[in-house]
């Protein structure tokens, strides 16, 4: 099956997302920045959890099932793109939050990635 692996991976890094946003968030370490998201995980672990789950699935079976579209295939990197960064920013989280890097570092950091990213727009 075409993208089976990329699409598992997909699927498991949205849920490794889900799980350290709820830990992070309710040991007031971090907030959800998506404000849709913001509001399901105010309704409760459960309801966030199940809509990350949904939308995981959702989109693992339109990318398994038109995978061969280059859209679909271009669309996955982007996403796998997305989700690889936004585990690094979970692994600063945490990092930050068992005390072995500063905010003074992170603040700095975050500034130098900007104007890194800046320099591509």
């Amino acid at each position: 099956m075409h993208l089976f692996r990329e699409t598992f991976l997909l699927f498991a890094l949205n849920l490794l997302d889900a799980m350290l946003t709820i830990v992070w968030v309710r040991n007031g370490i971090a907030t959800e920045g998506n404000q849709l998201m913001a509001r399901l995980l105010d309704s409760g672990d459960l309801t966030f959890l199940s809509a990350k789950i949904a939308i995981g699935t959702i989109t693992a079976l339109v990318i398994l099932r038109w995978g061969n579209r280059k859209l679909a295939r271009y669309g996955l990197t982007v996403a796998l793109a997305v989700y690889i960064s936004l585990m690094g920013i979970h692994v600063m989280t945490g990092l930050t939050a068992f005390g072995l890097i500063s905010k003074t570092a992170v603040d700095d950091l975050s500034v130098f990635a900007g104007g890194l990213l800046a320099l591509f727009i």
